[in-house]
């Protein structure tokens, strides 16, 4: 399972995308951040931040 939770990078947030399908995981945490925090991170960029993990 993939699991991006939002308090994991740097934000006052309890926002957690997780699912089995890491294009709809890094769709839905890319909608919110860019939704709630004002800022749009690359697809790219997403699959960076669940690679280290």
């Amino acid at each position: 399972m993939v699991r991006l939770n939002c308090k994991d990078y740097g934000y006052d947030c309890q926002f957690v995308a997780q699912g089995e399908d890491i294009s709809q995981v890094i769709e839905k945490f890319g909608k919110h951040t860019l939704d709630e925090h004002g800022i749009e991170y690359s697809k790219e960029g997403l699959m960076q931040f669940i690679l280290r993990q």
